[in-house]
């Protein structure tokens, strides 16, 4: 079983649209695939794809400062992870109100877009296979396996958020099963076979105030 990149022709490309108005977050722990998965969606949508990462990159300029000055700031303050968090529901507010297709990509995701979200993913993948992912990243393993035990920690601290309750989560995938293709295929099947009126309900997301 590998993880081969699948190259798409423009004709593969155009039969891979996807005509659909949800909001839709997508979460996970490093190296789950998340970027991988939101890319592709993001095109076959045909709409814009916010990822936490980016937002965090902004606030450090926002600040100028570096990254790792941020990132040190954010172990020992709440204030980057409530600016980074109230971006994110601000943004899930937004696009949630315009009722158009949009992608949402964060640790908390599916938490902070709360009732605006429509599918919320969780992507996973054995500790062993992510850590193969990120070989060659600037983070190592250990950082890796610092920052999950250190935002789950900040998260339970700050917003009584237990980041291993994952029963919200519409579906849930490991993605070390399937080459990226097929996680594409199996998200693309559940978005197109959602109906709205057939729906009898998600599972409640308790609000965050940030």
């Amino acid at each position: 079983m590998t993880n081969n990149d699948t190259r798409l022709t423009a004709s593969d490309v155009a039969e891979t649209k996807i005509d659909t108005d949800l909001l839709i977050t997508v979460s996970g722990p490093p190296g789950c695939g998340a970027t991988t998965l939101c890319n592709r969606l993001s095109a076959a949508m045909d709409c814009p794809y916010v990822s936490g990462g980016d937002i965090f990159r902004e606030l450090a300029e926002e600040n100028d400062i570096s990254l790792n000055q941020q990132i040190a700031e954010a172990d020992t303050s709440d204030s980057i992870d409530r600016a980074l968090d109230d971006r994110l529901q601000s943004i899930a507010e937004k696009w949630g109100a315009a009722e158009k297709p949009f992608i949402l990509e964060s640790r908390l995701a599916g938490w902070l877009a709360g009732e605006h979200a429509d599918l919320r993913l969780w992507l996973d993948a054995p500790e062993a296979v992510r850590l193969d992912r990120i070989d060659g990243r600037a983070e190592t393993e250990a950082e890796m396996r610092v920052r999950e035990v250190s935002e789950a920690g900040r998260y339970q601290s700050y917003y009584d958020i237990d980041v291993d309750d994952r029963e919200f989560y519409d579906l849930q995938i490991n993605t070390a099963r399937w080459n990226k293709e097929g996680v594409f295929q199996l998200v693309r099947a559940a978005i197109e076979s959602y109906d709205r009126e057939a729906d009898e309900g998600a599972f409640e997301t308790p609000p965050v105030d940030v």
